[in-house]
């Protein structure tokens, strides 16, 4: 009798165990069934012309499922590609004075810095011999201008393939660069360029070439080109060396985007574009010419249309997107 009460107690615990667990699963149900998240209700909702309206809820969740991106409007604006490159000035109208018969120089008449006029005697040479005297030979400026150098001394042997004096037009310089050969298809006159010098850190002079050698130089692979300063100013010297960004290709009033909206698949240039649905439409692009910060879009985008800059290395076409700061 014993073992049989023993049993029929341990059945019984048993028994209310085994409600209580049951009652506690159904409540946990019926507690997550009846939460506000989940709360679904039969009624229709209906909008305009008879047809439901969008769920209020269900939207809200779609925004916080979207990719967060950042995107900036197509803008148009000018573009240009240019060269660096190295270069000195001359005086436009620069030459040298030679004498008309070889002697000894005897005398110059100028210094370096002065100024001459066209005719003006410069030197004198005696073409003396042993055993023969003359007279002296006047040396003559052929043009006006201001003395560059004096290569010779006084007492120096000359011949007439001897330069006496170096004499240039300052009023009138130029500068002279050597353009490399790759860039020689986009070079031509009128093209501009800005022009920096160390001796006036942080200025910059605006230069137009006006003249292009019409043959390479064989050894260096290079252009002799040759640009003048439409403004004259003091400052700038002969002799003075000079930092030369010449512009090669220009576009104006072209739609532009940053360069880190660009990304390269398959050998091709993409980008996102979002629409007014918040959606993310991948477009393949042609590209133009390309700046330090902006690219030229020649087909893919408009002016005013949103590309994504940053995120848009996680999207895919046509997922939805979320525009923040």
């Amino acid at each position: 009798m014993k073992k049989i009460k023993g049993r029929a107690v341990f059945t019984i615990v048993l028994i209310v165990l085994c409600v209580v667990l049951v009652g506690a699963i159904a409540f946990s149900v019926l507690k997550r069934i009846n939460s506000p998240g989940n709360a679904q209700s039969s009624e229709v909702i209906l909008g305009p012309g008879g047809a439901p309206a969008q769920n209020p809820q269900a939207g809200r969740a779609g925004n916080r499922n979207a990719t967060i991106v950042r995107a900036v409007p197509v803008i148009l604006g000018d573009v240009r590609t240019s060269v660096v490159i190295n270069g000195d000035i001359l005086a436009r109208n620069q030459v040298s004075i030679n004498p008309t018969m070889a002697g000894k120089l005897t005398d110059v008449y100028v210094n370096i810095g002065d100024s001459v006029r066209s005719g003006q005697t410069v030197a004198s040479v005696d073409p003396s011999r042993p055993g023969e005297v003359y007279s002296k030979s006047p040396v003559v400026s052929t043009i006006s201008g201001t003395v560059l150098s004096s290569p010779v001394n006084i007492g120096d042997s000359v011949t007439t393939q001897t330069a006496i004096l170096v004499i240039g037009d300052l009023n009138s310089l130029l500068l002279e660069t050597y353009v490399p050969e790759r860039f020689t298809t986009d070079l031509h006159t009128g093209l501009t360029a800005e022009v920096s010098f160390e001796a006036m850190p942080g200025e910059m002079f605006r230069a137009e070439v006006y003249e292009v050698s019409p043959v390479l130089d064989p050894a260096s692979r290079t252009t002799r080109t040759r640009l003048r300063f439409p403004v004259r100013d003091s400052r700038i010297r002969v002799g003075m060396f000079a930092a030369v960004h010449l512009v090669t290709r220009q576009s104006n009033h072209v739609p532009l985007i940053p360069r880190e909206a660009l990304i390269n698949t398959a050998g091709r240039w993409i980008c996102y574009v979002v629409n007014p649905q918040n959606t993310a439409e991948q477009r393949e692009l042609v590209l133009g010419l390309e700046s330090e910060d902006t690219v030229e879009v020649i087909r893919g985008v408009s002016p005013g249309e949103l590309v994504v800059t940053s995120g848009q290395n996680f999207l895919s076409d046509q997922e939805p997107v979320r525009i923040v700061e």
